[in-house]
């Protein structure tokens, strides 16, 4: 069960912990500073050099051969979906993967494609289940076309792919005829966690974007990477679902700005995220799961406090949350700091006294 906060209380303390998503996040100073200066034309005809500057430098670092800018990570998974497969066509993907989950059965609704969800523990299937779930191909089943997973597994806590899962994947779909694509939500912070560079992270893999308006802290975007082919077929899905822009360098400039400077730091936020979950795990009653990248889950239950009650309490105090699959996800991003952390612990330590 997936729980999306209610509108905002007018009469509730203003938000001075934001913990809700790394969504949140604002442009700095500088970043907004580079946006003014963007050089800019029409990205649609091909005229705006900061957006062909970021797909170029995008294409680089995961060693693919083209990208497209976009304006957010779904439609780079609506988009790469509708370029691979055809109505009636199965998808494999963990059972809480964000195609499934967060998408709003876009991929169903546009495509006519079916999903077939894959169970593992921690957001992640195994090659076991993968191999489990292939069939012959035969005019009874579906035709299976592609294999997506996620980096990081925001359901299954923040967990990061490792590459020795994820080169298996690719030999196990490639063995079949399969594609693959890597939602790449937050493949930085993988990268930087594991000290796997995003070129090696995503060998192999047919396709693969980053998203910028999480942890990179863009307004808006993401880049999808492919072959040249792939890039063209996307390009299409991206003018038919109303996304192709006009002077996106602007945007494009912020994510620029993010490569530059905002990548390395995102090691602070998963510092901070397992400072939190350390806090957390201190606190009698309360159950953490041990955080690998900026996302921390943990159920309050074993204290006294229902999940949605915490939740509730403290956006009393300031500090905004979420419940996902029934526990309450935490995360941490560049406008968080090491002293909200502190304070998001104190807070839940005097609700659980209180209860």
């Amino acid at each position: 069960m997936f729980y999306t906060p209610a509108p905002p209380d007018p009469k509730a303390a203003p938000v001075r912990i934001n913990l809700l998503s790394d969504t949140q996040t604002k442009p700095t100073p500088a970043m907004r500073e580079a946006m003014a200066k963007a050089e800019v034309g029409d990205e649609q005809v091909g005229d705006d050099p900061t957006t062909n500057e970021l797909c170029a430098r995008v294409a680089g670092l995961l060693g693919k051969e083209a990208a497209v800018f976009m304006p957010s990570g779904t439609m780079c998974n609506v988009a790469a979906t509708l370029a691979y497969c055809r109505p009636g066509d199965e998808i494999l993907a963990h059972a809480t993967a964000h195609i499934i989950a967060r998408e709003g059965g876009a991929h169903a609704a546009l495509g006519g494609f079916q999903i077939m969800p894959l169970p593992g523990d921690d957001g992640q299937f195994t090659p076991e289940a993968l191999r489990a779930a292939l069939h012959p191909r035969t005019r009874y089943q579906p035709p299976q076309v592609l294999v997506s997973v996620e980096q990081t597994a925001n359901i299954g806590g923040g967990t990061i792919w490792k590459k020795a899962a994820l080169d298996e994947v690719v030999s196990i779909a490639k063995a079949h005829g399969l594609a693959t694509h890597m939602d790449g939500a937050r493949l930085l912070n993988a990268t930087v966690a594991s000290g796997i560079s995003p070129r090696d992270m995503t060998a192999g893999w047919d396709s693969a974007w980053i998203d910028f308006s999480k942890g990179l802290g863009a307004p808006i975007g993401g880049v999808i990477a492919g072959t040249r082919a792939f890039i063209d077929d996307v390009w299409r899905w991206k003018q038919r679902l109303g996304g192709s822009m006009r002077q996106s360098g602007v945007c494009a400039a912020a994510c620029i700005h993010a490569l530059d400077h905002h990548v390395d730091r995102l090691a602070e936020d998963h510092a901070n995220a397992r400072a939190l979950a350390r806090g957390l795990s201190q606190i009698n009653g309360i159950e953490v799961q041990a955080p690998e990248t900026n996302l921390v889950f943990f159920k309050p239950d074993g204290a006294g406090v229902a999940g949605t009650r915490m939740v509730s309490e403290l956006r009393k105090r300031g500090v905004m949350l979420a419940m996902m699959d029934g526990r309450i996800r935490a995360c941490t991003h560049l406008d968080v700091t090491a002293a909200q952390i502190e304070e998001m612990v104190g807070h839940v330590r005097d609700i659980v006294r209180g209860a």
